[in-house]
């Protein structure tokens, strides 16, 4: 499952990143107060990833399509 995690987070920094949203204004919008909330999921470090409420938050946020965050999730999963 980790390696899951790990896609879905690189796959939600893709994201972020291609709309220019740093960490600490995503977190904001979020409703957290720390850019830990999600720089961790996104690197899939510490245990920390992103739940399926934080990802339809997030999609919201970014404008765009939920299903992006898990695009090679298949192929990691093979692995």
């Amino acid at each position: 499952m980790a390696r899951i995690y790990r896609r879905i987070g690189q796959n939600v920094r893709r994201a972020r990143e291609e709309r220019g949203v740093s960490q600490l204004a995503l977190a904001l919008e979020m409703g957290h107060k720390a850019v830990g909330s999600v720089s961790l999921p996104e690197l899939g470090v510490q245990g920390k990833h992103f739940n399926i409420e934080h990802l339809v938050k997030i999609a919201q946020i970014l404008e765009v399509d939920i299903s992006l965050f898990f695009e090679g999730i298949w192929d990691e999963r093979a692995r």
